[in-house]
């Protein structure tokens, strides 16, 4: 599996995976728009301000594979950690795995570019799923080290969770 940046192609594809609000929300919070459009997906994505990548097949061995959107990532430094945000796995490929070889590669790429080993995420607390593959990969709940300065969590409902990338590999 590789990192590759983000093409309209793929973000047409990443778009069609939220078939209603509710799924839209738990992945993407409160910012993003909805009902959307290609463009306002686009934007709300702000990917001129956060690194943001796609996780495809290294060696497609078939047209679907070489065509085929696997993953979607991003990170930034928050807290002195390196932040994953908006992942999402295709609905196709769910299952199989690959949160692991999107989150490895997120955070070898983001941990490298920002000089942190730690990791962080938020995840919704009713997010069953997707909270069992964090603590799987290592990720703990924490508590949101901003909440001792301002007093609140950026979304009601959410989990912030973190991992030591030096205690234990992806």
């Amino acid at each position: 599996m590789i990192l590759t940046t983000p093409i309209n192609t793929d973000i047409q594809q990443m778009s069609s995976w939220f078939k209603d609000e509710a799924e839209m929300r738990i992945w993407s919070g409160p910012q993003f728009r909805y009902p959307f459009d290609q463009v306002t997906f686009k934007a709300d994505l702000s990917m001129e301000r956060l690194p943001s990548f796609c996780l495809k097949h290294s060696e497609p061995a078939t047209d679907v594979e070489r065509n085929l959107l696997v993953g979607f990532g991003q990170y930034y430094l928050r807290a002195g950690r390196c932040h994953l945000g908006r992942l999402v796995i295709n609905p196709d490929c769910r299952g199989q795995n690959k949160i692991a070889d999107l989150i490895s590669l997120l955070a070898d790429k983001g941990c490298a570019d920002l000089k942190v080993n730690e990791l962080s995420l938020f995840v919704f607390n009713d997010n069953h799923k997707a909270k069992r593959a964090y603590e799987k990969l290592g990720f703990v709940e924490a508590e949101y080290p901003e909440l001792l300065v301002s007093g609140s969590v950026p979304m009601e409902g959410c989990v912030y969770m973190i991992k030591d990338r030096l205690k234990e590999t992806l």
